[in-house]
């Protein structure tokens, strides 16, 4: 696991990830346990995890699910915004391996590790950390809290298994398509 350089182009991914995440916390599909839905938002955590690193996956994820809280539901529920911090910090540990940028994440094994990794980072993050801290900070019920984070947890891998795992091999045949263009003299 190495974490990226960090300059203005992962700022800017900040910006751009949080801003598409905020606008997705409204599309929703019902997932029949009350306040869980699958959302297409974590596929863009995912994506911008895997290519810019673990530091924009955090802020992605934080920012992300904090603004959209406040904005579309008028207060935040910390217990469920930090394990979409932790999912986008753990991909982002792997980003390199991915080598979405160098065209890489076209074969097999990278696409293979990177939904091994999100499986693990949101199990993690909806089976562990979300229902735990569901508990400790809003004293909320073991049982409803930790089906909620199953369901997430399923849901969170589909939506980012297919959607995410396609959109970031779209974005490796272009980025690695790209790289062998050169000026000609």
């Amino acid at each position: 696991m190495e974490i990226k350089k960090f300059g203005i182009r992962e700022v800017v991914a900040m910006g751009i990830g949080t801003a598409l995440f905020v606008v997705l916390t409204t599309v929703q599909i019902p997932c029949g346990i009350p306040n869980t839905y699958l959302q297409p938002r974590m596929a863009v955590l995912a994506f911008f995890s895997a290519i810019f690193g673990p530091i924009v996956g955090a802020v992605v994820g934080l920012l992300g699910h904090a603004l959209g809280d406040a904005i579309f539901y008028g207060s935040v529920w910390w217990s469920w915004v930090f394990p979409e911090a932790v999912t986008g910090i753990l991909v982002g540990c792997f980003a390199k391996k991915f080598a979405v940028q160098e065209g890489g994440f076209i074969t097999a094994p990278n696409i293979i590790l990177f939904n091994i990794v999100q499986i693990a980072a949101n199990a993690i993050a909806w089976i562990v950390a979300a229902p735990i801290l569901d508990i400790v900070v809003y004293a909320e019920p073991a049982k409803k809290v930790f089906s909620q984070g199953v369901v997430a947890f399923v849901g969170n891998i589909i939506v980012i298994g297919v959607l995410g795992t396609l959109v970031l091999v779209g974005y490796s045949k272009a980025s690695g398509n790209s790289q062998g263009l050169k000026k000609e003299d």
